[in-house]
């Protein structure tokens, strides 16, 4: 049976929003300890939701882009003051992006060596088909934007992704392509955030407003980025939760979801109440987003940090 709903509106002082990504990741559906019902529409798992979170994650919107439709159904069902914080489509990020994800016009405009791969690259597509997939995101979030629902569009950069002056051009671009929205900026790559990178980058997105993604994740990899506590935008402050899962982080598996198979302990997630704290002293809005989205870790311990937070 699901546990007792946190008191969320009351659960967090002011303006931190606590909640998960992947509200329909399939194994919190099938663990039968957080929805109601495993046989839910996902027009009522969205409103379930969000009776017990104020902010989720839209992580769908990675591996294909989003449609204004749905951006109006996420607006219908949920509470007026609910808010989505919305991933940005793997092309725009320069990850692999399935060719058969694209926009159907845009796929069948692509020259043929490209349409006739699994997967193709931003840097590889005719710009003016790369121009039309900027476009159509930005038009698809609007309605999001218009109704007061839309947090911020979540940039996850690759693990190599590397700081230099070609990648920080990137991410102004992405600024530039998005100019009606917040954006928060996720590093995979250590180098960012190592003793010679972590004092320019944090500049970087100070001085562009731009929010910079603490995380919780596996540590000792190319990839880990230390927990590090930063507000470099007035607006925003976000915190990922990614779990401390190290032998699956970087190991092959069947299913994505095993890399997040990690319950905080509570101990853990205390070290992080006075990190949120002092980020909420120095943005007007600050989203602690838990990605453990294995069964229902992610639920648990987004309503455990919620408690901690407001005691």
């Amino acid at each position: 049976m699901p546990g007792p709903p946190p008191a969320t509106g009351e659960a967090v002082s002011g303006n931190v929003l606590v909640g998960i990504s992947a509200w329909t990741e399939p194994t919190l559906v099938v663990a039968g300890t957080f929805y109601p019902r495993r046989t839910m529409s996902a027009e009522e798992r969205l409103r379930f939701y969000a009776s017990q979170f104020p902010v989720a994650e839209v992580d769908s919107t990675y591996y294909s882009p989003p449609s204004e439709r749905n951006a109006e159904l996420w607006i219908e069902r949920t509470p007026p003051e609910f808010t989505f914080d919305v991933k940005a489509y793997a092309l725009l990020t320069g990850h692999p992006t399935r060719v058969d994800s694209l926009y159907r016009d845009v796929r069948e405009a692509l020259p043929p060596d490209l349409a006739a791969k699994r997967t193709v690259y931003r840097e590889r597509m005719p710009a003016e088909l790369v121009d039309e997939v900027w476009e159509r995101f930005r038009t698809a979030l609007m309605p999001l934007h218009s109704a007061g629902k839309l947090g911020a569009v979540l940039f996850q950069f690759p693990q190599w992704f590397l700081p230099g002056a070609a990648s920080r051009d990137h991410v102004l671009e992405c600024a530039a392509r998005l100019p009606d929205y917040r954006l928060a900026i996720e590093f995979r790559n250590r180098r960012w955030m190592d003793e010679r990178g972590a004092e320019r980058t944090l500049a970087f997105l100070s001085e562009h407003d731009l929010a910079y993604v603490c995380v919780d994740m596996p540590q000792g990899f190319e990839s880990s980025v230390p927990p590090v506590a930063a507000a470099t935008a007035g607006e925003l402050a976000v915190v990922r939760f990614h779990g401390r899962n190290t032998g699956a982080w970087e190991a092959r598996s069947e299913s994505a979801a095993d890399r997040f198979d990690y319950e905080y302990a509570q101990a853990e997630l205390e070290g992080w109440v006075p990190k949120v704290r002092a980020l909420a002293a120095g943005a007007r809005e600050t989203h602690v987003i838990f990605n453990n989205c294995f069964r229902d870790h992610a639920v648990t311990n987004a309503r455990q940090l919620a408690r901690m937070l407001a005691a």
